[in-house]
């Protein structure tokens, strides 16, 4: 797949930001949350209008020319790209949202929505909408956003109320403002720490009907979010996690191949651009960061074919490669980050040196649920006709 012309024009965006991003990312890594002029200069770049429909301002761009442009930023920094894949991602599910409701999340243009899907708050009903309770862990970007988005239940009688043709809690989620929730500062973590995917909680506040939406399939998508892109979703953010793994990778491989070129290990007289070992571990590593990214760039142009042929959900095949793809990358990646501290050494371990930062986000990166080890078992259950363990993988 050939890069469009308005791919092109975003990535000549990133590399005008580039400077900043990488200026800021100790910052980001220091404070625990990505810096606001970086937030806002990806904003006014125009990235965030990747996956919105074009019929808001959007560019509503396919999910291979969007992984090229996340890729480009994650090489910089991991958590700024995390930040622009995660708040444009959790905005695309005002899809489920009803007309009035996406008018008003679209009010001032372009929407950046943090959140997360589970676990569900309380909602008691209330006239009009619902009135909820709860906190919500690992919203990305949190700080920055304009909405949040948070996942809620019915509470009937002390309990969840159950679907009747599940017998599962029926989930709901709720769009709210930022300045309406509390964020609750629980953001310590081994890598990633610039993506400030603290917890968020609200205390009794009322979300009316118009901002809340099933969490299920899209069958009634809300005018201007039919076209495929949309019947992607959450595929198009699992994507997204997965490609950041990718730029981390290639970065660690780019800045392992500049630091071969000019080191000689200690106690040692051949440079190491003329070891060997270092030659084989250099290419393990690049080969794992090529087939990842073509791996996924694979299944999502499947994907996207799939949807946009049948004009309908994505197929039980298009999901169980959406599923392997991402969970190989994601591993692939981490290898390759491992391979190339091998090669640097010492480098690897000392502060201030990429090469440490790059090994902490990776392995972090591959603990996420939408690509951890067990997501290898759920597109198994898939394959084999069973109903999948993966919620994502029953959309």
């Amino acid at each position: 797949m050939t890069t469009s012309d308005m791919t092109q024009n975003l990535l000549d965006a990133v590399d005008r930001i580039g400077p900043l991003i990488k200026e800021h990312a100790a910052e980001a890594e220091a404070d625990r949350q990505l810096s606001r002029p970086v937030y806002d200069a990806m904003y006014r770049a125009g990235l965030f209008a990747m996956l919105a429909p074009k019929a808001r301002g959007g560019i509503e761009l396919h999910p291979v020319e969007c992984m090229r442009v996340w890729e480009a930023i994650a090489r910089f920094d991991a958590a700024a790209a995390w930040n622009l894949v995660m708040n444009q991602a959790i905005a695309a599910f005002a899809a489920w949202l009803p007309a009035d409701g996406v008018a008003e999340v679209f009010r001032n243009g372009l929407p950046t929505v943090a959140g997360a899907l589970n676990p569900p708050s309380a909602a008691v009903r209330a006239d009009g909408g619902w009135r909820i309770t709860g906190q919500v862990p690992f919203a990305s970007g949190c700080h920055h956003a304009d909405w949040l988005g948070m996942p809620a239940v019915q509470i009937k009688g002390g309990h969840p109320k159950l679907d009747p043709g599940t017998g599962q809690p029926a989930v709901f989620g709720a769009f709210l403002l930022r300045s309406a929730a509390t964020i609750v500062d629980t953001w310590h973590t081994l890598g990633m720490r610039g993506t400030g995917s603290s917890d968020v909680a609200v205390k009794d506040l009322f979300v009316p009907d118009r901002l809340t939406a099933p969490v299920g399939p899209l069958l009634r998508p809300a005018p201007g979010f039919e076209g495929p892109l949309f019947r992607m979703w959450p595929w198009t953010a699992i994507l997204g996690e997965a490609t950041v793994s990718v730029g981390v990778a290639a970065a660690a491989v780019g800045s392992a191949v500049d630091l071969c070129k000019t080191k000689t290990p200690a106690y040692n007289a051949i440079p190491l651009r003329e070891q060997q070992l270092a030659q084989f571990q250099l290419g393990k590593a690049a080969a794992r960061v090529e087939a990842s990214r073509d791996t996924l760039y694979r299944a999502a142009e499947f994907a996207f074919a799939d949807v946009e042929r049948s004009n309908a959900l994505l197929s039980p095949e298009a999901k169980i490669r959406l599923q392997l793809a991402v969970s190989f990358a994601a591993e692939a990646c981490a290898q390759a980050v491992r391979f190339v501290n091998d090669v640097t050494g010492t480098s690897s371990i000392r502060l201030g040196h990429p090469f440490e930062r790059h090994f902490r986000d990776a392995h972090t990166l591959l603990q996420h649920s939408s690509k951890s080890s067990p997501r290898y078992a759920s597109a198994g259950r898939l394959m084999l006709g069973l109903e999948s363990d993966w919620v994502w993988l029953n959309f």
